[in-house]
């Protein structure tokens, strides 16, 4: 019954802003985040917030803000001066309070490119 769905991907030149947001449903979570996925690259974490806190990787650290309420299994990426190198498909993620269980969503493509 766990549900995460993303929206907000898109097309965007470099140097272009979007926005991600996520909605999950069906438990409680203790962390919310965002990993993408680049044509031939391995997944990787983009951002993740706690109830505490947040952390961004250094590859967007500046560039892009994580926010959100984990309590109210909400999370969005905000992604400015974009590159093309962020070019991924961006997957939403949700660790359970109880079990620490990994659920994601389907994920969404971003494409930066002139």
């Amino acid at each position: 019954q766990v549900r995460l769905v993303e929206s907000g991907g898109g097309l965007v030149q470099p140097g272009g802003s979007l926005r991600l947001s996520c909605a999950a449903s069906g438990s409680i979570f203790e962390a919310m985040g965002w990993y993408r996925q680049g044509p031939g690259k391995q997944r990787e974490l983009v951002a993740r917030l706690t109830r505490i806190g947040s952390m961004h990787a250094d590859s967007v650290k500046g560039r892009f803000t994580i926010s959100g309420d984990v309590a109210k299994n909400t999370v969005s990426l905000q992604m400015n001066s974009l590159k093309v190198e962020d070019t991924a498909v961006y997957y939403c993620n949700a660790v359970s309070l109880v079990g620490e269980y990994n659920y994601w969503g389907h994920g969404t493509q971003v494409t930066v490119s002139s």
